[in-house]
C-alpha cells in the first residue's frame, strides 16, 4: 500500500490527507496540538479557523469565487464541509468555526486510511513527506527546514479581530443590511456620523499598541518588521490618513441606514462567528492594540458602547519559504525531493488559497499533474511559486489581477470577468479530461 506522511492538519493538511486516503494511502497525519500550542490556535481540532471565519466571496466575478470554483472541479473535500457548516454572510462563504472544526475532525478521525499521531516533528526523514504546517510552523521543524534550504524562508506579521457576545450588542442603534442589498441583511452595520468617526479614528491613532520587539523571542531571525497588506492592522491603516478607514473597510457605500434612507459618515459591520448568533466579528479590526485599549476604543463604536469581548484582537506570525528558489514544480525541495511543501508555507495567503495548495500538492504527489491551466487562478499561483522574483517573493491570494488578458477584451469590467471566470472553467475542465483519459 502507498503511503504518505503530513504534517500539520491545518486546512491544507486536512484537504490532503483526505484526498490521499481517497485515493488508496495510507495516511500518517502528524499535529503537535495540543501538546504543543501556537501563538493563535485555542484548540486540538483540525482545520481550526485562527483569523476570521470568512471564506470570502462565493461569486463568480471575484477572485475569491473563481478559485472556490476551481477546486470543486478539483474535487475539493473541505468546501463541501464548508457549506455545511456555512453561517449567514451575504454573498461570501463564512462558517461556525466550532462546527467546521469538529465536522473536519471527525471526517479525518473516521476515515480507516488515515492515523492522527499528536506529536511534534522536529526531524525529516527520508519518507515521502508533506509539509503542510502553515504559518504557525514550530520553531523546531523550521530550524529542520532552515537545515535543508539555507536561510530561505520568511516571515511576517498577521493580526486578528476582535469578537464580541451577541447579547452586548445595542441593537437600537445598529441595522442590519447587506451591501447595496444584492443578498440577504447577513450583517450588522454600525454607523458614524463624522464627529463619530474622527472621535474613533483619533483613538485608533493615540491608542497603546504592543511593539514588534515584544514579538522577536518568538521568531527564527531579526527581520524588517511587517505587515501583510490583506490583514493590515486598523490602527496602522488609520495612520495612512484620516479618511483611510470610510474610503476601505469602513466605506458607507452601499449601507444606506434603513431608519432614515440616508447613507452614513461611514459603517462598521459585524459579522456572525456562528450558526447560533452568539457571537461576532467586528470585519476590518485586525489589531495589535493592547487588550486595555481594545476596550475603550472598540466601545466608541455606535451600538458596541457596553461589548463584552469573546476574543480580543492579537497578533502572530506568518512564516513561509521562498518557494521559487527552493521547491520544484512538482512541489518538492530541490535539495530533499522527498519533502513536499503544501498550504500557506508554500508561499500562498487565504483560506481557500492554504486548502487550494493542499489539494495540489497532493495532486502533484499523486498524480504528477504538472501546471495547471495557465488561464486558472489555481495555475496563475502554481506560476508565481516557480517563477517570481526570488528576491522580492511575496504570498499573494486569488484575484484577477493574475489571469492573463483576453484578447480584444470588453471594457466593462462585469462582462470580462465573466468571460474571464468561463474560460478558467473551461479550461480546467478540459485538462482534467485529458488527464483522466492518459
Amino acid at each position: 500500500m502507498k503511503e504518505i506522511k503530513i504534517i500539520g492538519a491545518g486546512l491544507a493538511g486536512s484537504e490532503a490527507a483526505l484526498y490521499f486516503a481517497d485515493h488508496g494511502y495510507r495516511v500518517s497525519l502528524y499535529e503537535m496540538r495540543p501538546h504543543k500550542m501556537t501563538e493563535a490556535h485555542e484548540t486540538e481540532m483540525c482545520a481550526e479557523l485562527v483569523c476570521s471565519n470568512s471564506l470570502k466571496s462565493l461569486r463568480l466575478d471575484t477572485g475569491a469565487g473563481l478559485l472556490k470554483a476551481e477546486l470543486k472541479l478539483l474535487g475539493c473535500r473541505l468546501l463541501d464541509i464548508a457549506e455545511r457548516c456555512k453561517v449567514p454572510a451575504g454573498q461570501a462563504l463564512a462558517v461556525d468555526r466550532l462546527s467546521f472544526a469538529t465536522e473536519v475532525s471527525k471526517a479525518l478521525v473516521a476515515h480507516p486510511q488515515i492515523e492522527i499521531i499528536r506529536q511534534e516533528v522536529d526531524h525529516l526523514d527520508e519518507a515521502k513527506t508533506l509539509i503542510t504546517t502553515g504559518p504557525l510552523t514550530s520553531e523546531a521543524l523550521m530550524k529542520e527546514l532552515r537545515n535543508i534550504i539555507g536561510d530561505e524562508q520568511l516571515y511576517f506579521f498577521d493580526a486578528i479581530a476582535p469578537i464580541i457576545s451577541t447579547d452586548s450588542i445595542d441593537f437600537e442603534k445598529v441595522f442590519s443590511k447587506d451591501r447595496y442589498d444584492k443578498g440577504e441583511p447577513d450583517y450588522l452595520n454600525c454607523a458614524f456620523n463624522k464627529e463619530e468617526y474622527l472621535r474613533f479614528v483619533n483613538a485608533l491613532l493615540e491608542g497603546e499598541k504592543h511593539q514588534a520587539h515584544e514579538f522577536e523571542d518568538i521568531f527564527f531571525d531579526k527581520v524588517k518588521f511587517s505587515f501583510y497588506e490583506n490583514c493590515m492592522p486598523i490602527e496602522e491603516l488609520a495612520r495612512r490618513g484620516i479618511d483611510t478607514l470610510r474610503h476601505g473597510v469602513m466605506k458607507p457605500m452601499g449601507l444606506e441606514d434603513p431608519r432614515t434612507g440616508k447613507k452614513p459618515y461611514a459603517v462598521l459591520q459585524l459579522r456572525t462567528e456562528n450558526a447560533y448568533f452568539t457571537s461576532y466579528n467586528l470585519v476590518g479590526c485586525q489589531t495589535m492594540l493592547r487588550y486595555s485599549e481594545q476596550k475603550q476604543i472598540f466601545r466608541l463604536i455606535p451600538g458596541l458602547e457596553k461589548a463584552e469581548f469573546l476574543r480580543f484582537g492579537s497578533i502572530h506570525r506568518n512564516s513561509y519559504i521562498n518557494a521559487p528558489n527552493v521547491l520544484n514544480p512538482d512541489m518538492s525541495l530541490s535539495a530533499k525531493p522527498n519533502i513536499f511543501i503544501g498550504g500557506q508555507l508554500c508561499g500562498v495567503e487565504g483560506y481557500v488559497e492554504s486548502i487550494a495548495f493542499g489539494l495540489i500538492s497532493a495532486l502533484q504527489i499523486d498524480k504528477g499533474i504538472g501546471n495547471l491551466p495557465e488561464e486558472t487562478i489555481c495555475g496563475q499561483l502554481q506560476w508565481r511559486l516557480q517563477a517570481c522574483d526570488k528576491k522580492r517573493f511575496q504570498p499573494v491570494n486569488a484575484n484577477f489581477g493574475l489571469l492573463p488578458d483576453i484578447e480584444d477584451a470588453p471594457r466593462d469590467k462585469k462582462l470580462k470577468k465573466e468571460l474571464l471566470s468561463q474560460r478558467s472553467l473551461k479550461a480546467l475542465s478540459a485538462f482534467l479530461h485529458i488527464k483522466t483519459l492518459t
